[in-house]
C-alpha cells in the first residue's frame, strides 16, 4: 500500500504553528515593515521548518490583478544592448527605485525593427511598460497602447500621453562642436549610431542622417550640423557613417572609414563613448596620434570615458538620475499618481585628452 502523499505546507499551517493569524504570516513575507523584527524572524523561521516556500506568486496576481514586474523595452538585442555602459548605468538606477517598492524588471530585447515585437509585449506579464530609446513607429509601442498599459519614455519616442525623462541632446551636441570649432577644427566626420537606414551600417547622406527613427540621433545631428554651418563648414562635406550595431568591433569598422575619408578629418564627433572609444582604436591601427592628429569627442561621460588612453573628452548626461527619474515616474503611474511633466536633464561638456588644436 503506498504511503500516504504528505501535505504540502500552507500560509495555514505557519499560523498555526507559531500561533498567529494568517495575516501576519502573509505580512511577513510581503509587508515586513508591519511586523517586529523578533516576529518576522520567527514567522519565517517556522516556515522554513515547515518547508513553506512563501506566498505564490502566481495566486497572488490573480487575487490582486498586479504582476509585480515591469516591461522594459529594448531596441537592441540582449547581447548588443549589455556592450553599451550607459544603459547598464540607467538600467540599475532604475531597478534600485522601483526595488523599494517590490517591483522586479523583465527585460523584452529588441530586433530589427527598433523594439520588442509586438507579440511579446503582449504576452508580456507586467503592470507598466518602459520604452528604452524605442525607434519611432516601433511595433511595440502599438501593443503597449492596446494593452492600455501605463508607459515611462527614456529619451525616445515621442508618444502621447507617456511620462518622459530625457535630455537636450541638441545643446550637447552643440557644445561638442563648438568646443572642436574653437579649437581651430574645419576638417570633421560624425560616427553615428545605427538609424535603422537601409542598408545597415556604411555612409549616411545628410537627409538619411536627419531622418534617423531614433529622436536622439536626428537631435545630436542637428546639434553638430547646425554648429558646424554656423561657423562656416559646409555640412555636405562632412563624412557621416552609421554603425550596424553598438559593439567596438563593429564601430571600429565605421571609424576607420570615416577617418580613410580623402581630406582626411581632423576631429569625429562620435554620438556615443564607446563609439568614441572604437574611433580611438581606428586611429592607432591607422598610426594617428590623438590628439595631434586627430580630436575624438564622445557623448555619456561612462566610466570608460576616463580610462581611456588618452582619457576622452565627452558630452556628460546624468545617466543614473535619468534611471531615478524613470523609476520614480513609474512608481507614480502604478500607485495611480498620473503622468507628470517631462522631465528633461541638462547635459556638460567635460574636456580631457582626447581633443587639442588642430595640428
Amino acid at each position: 500500500m503506498p504511503a500516504p502523499r504528505k501535505r504540502k505546507p500552507t500560509l495555514d499551517s505557519v499560523a498555526e504553528a507559531v500561533g498567529v493569524s494568517r495575516a501576519t504570516v502573509s505580512n511577513a513575507f510581503n509587508r515586513p515593515d508591519q511586523l517586529s523584527a523578533e516576529l518576522r524572524e520567527e514567522v519565517l523561521r517556522a516556515a522554513r521548518r515547515l518547508g513553506y516556500p512563501g506566498p505564490n506568486p502566481v495566486a497572488r496576481s490573480l487575487a490582486t490583478s498586479r504582476t509585480g514586474a515591469i516591461a522594459f523595452m529594448l531596441d537592441t538585442p540582449l547581447r548588443a544592448a549589455f556592450s553599451d555602459p550607459a544603459l547598464s548605468i540607467t538600467l540599475d538606477a532604475l531597478s534600485t527605485e522601483v526595488d523599494t517598492e517590490g517591483y522586479a524588471l523583465l527585460l523584452l530585447p529588441g530586433g530589427d525593427d527598433g523594439g520588442p515585437r509586438a507579440e511579446r509585449v503582449l504576452a508580456a506579464q507586467a503592470d507598466l511598460a518602459v520604452a528604452y530609446s524605442l525607434a519611432d513607429g516601433a511595433p511595440a509601442l502599438k501593443a503597449v497602447k492596446q494593452r492600455r498599459l501605463p508607459l515611462v519614455v527614456i529619451d525616445q519616442p515621442v508618444v502621447a500621453g507617456a511620462a518622459v525623462v530625457g535630455i537636450n541632446d541638441r545643446a550637447g551636441a552643440a557644445a561638442a562642436a563648438r568646443h572642436l570649432l574653437d579649437l581651430g577644427h574645419r576638417r570633421f566626420g560624425i560616427l553615428s549610431s545605427q538609424c535603422l537606414s537601409t542598408p545597415r551600417g556604411g555612409p549616411l547622406s545628410l537627409e538619411d542622417a536627419r531622418r534617423s527613427r531614433f529622436r536622439d540621433n536626428r537631435e545630436r545631428m542637428i546639434g553638430y550640423l547646425d554648429t558646424l554651418s554656423a561657423a562656416g563648414v559646409d555640412p555636405g562635406a562632412v563624412p557621416i557613417w552609421e554603425t550596424s550595431g553598438l559593439s567596438r568591433a563593429e564601430a571600429q569598422v565605421s571609424a576607420r572609414a570615416v577617418l580613410e575619408t580623402t581630406p582626411r578629418p581632423t576631429a569625429v564627433l562620435c554620438m556615443s563613448d564607446e563609439l568614441a572609444i572604437a574611433t580611438l582604436a581606428a586611429a592607432g591601427e591607422l598610426g594617428l596620434r590623438v590628439p595631434e592628429d586627430l580630436s575624438v569627442l564622445g557623448f555619456d561621460d561612462t566610466d570608460e570615458a576616463g580610462w581611456s588612453t588618452p582619457a576622452l573628452t565627452t558630452v556628460r548626461q546624468d545617466l543614473a538620475g535619468k534611471g531615478r527619474a524613470a523609476g520614480r515616474m513609474a512608481l507614480d503611474l502604478l500607485a495611480g499618481r498620473g503622468v507628470g511633466r517631462p522631465v528633461v536633464l541638462e547635459t556638460e561638456l567635460v574636456v580631457r585628452g582626447s581633443t587639442g588644436p588642430v595640428g
